[in-house]
């Protein structure tokens, strides 16, 4: 695993909102030049999760049932529990953390490496909280993605990712395409 002192993220993108009366949905798409199954590995495994994830899984998260994730880079321990509620491989993942609802979608596609995959998040979050949402699970994605190429980057999430100028960056850019205020620091 390498630093991340190098690590620029790139342009707020692939985001959308889906709203039905008060539940907003956080809906991020992105393509990945690696195929389901290395994704679909990287979104279950715990020992991979902990390398881009924002939080730490008990155990796999490719069965379904009881979960504990623990948010990662708290100051103290946040346990959740959790249920994964539908465990699809290599296509479809949906589980609850702390009282919100993530459902990943891994489409193939041709990508110019080969196999590649559609990852699709759909994540309900309170409205107050979408852009910012948007900036950590881009931030998150872009782990994911160095994670299943083998050029791990130390992750970046909670208080730290926060710090962190391309989050702030993100965040901002987010906030303007979602037609967000931001809130005041």
């Amino acid at each position: 695993m390498t630093s991340r002192a190098n690590y620029v993220p790139g342009p707020a993108h692939g985001a959308s909102i889906d709203r039905a009366g008060d539940q907003w949905t956080l809906v991020l798409v992105r393509e990945l030049r690696h195929p389901p199954a290395r994704v679909w590995q990287a979104l279950t495994d715990p020992a991979e999760l902990a390398q881009w994830a924002p939080f730490d899984a008990n155990q796999n998260l490719g069965v379904p049932g009881p979960v504990q994730l623990t948010a990662a880079g708290a100051p103290t321990p946040r346990v959740s529990e959790g249920s994964v509620k539908r465990a699809d491989a290599p296509r479809l993942l949906h589980y609850s953390w702390g009282g919100q609802e993530l459902r990943w979608e891994l489409e193939p596609i041709a990508s110019a490496a080969g196999a590649g995959t559609r990852l699709t998040l759909w994540h309900n979050i309170d409205r107050r909280y979408i852009a910012m949402g948007a900036a950590g699970w881009h931030l998150c994605i872009d782990m994911l993605d160095r994670l299943v190429a083998g050029r791990a980057v130390d992750r970046l999430v909670g208080p730290a990712a926060m710090k962190n100028e391309g989050w702030q960056r993100l965040h901002a850019e987010y906030a303007e395409q979602f037609g967000i205020e931001m809130p005041k620091w």
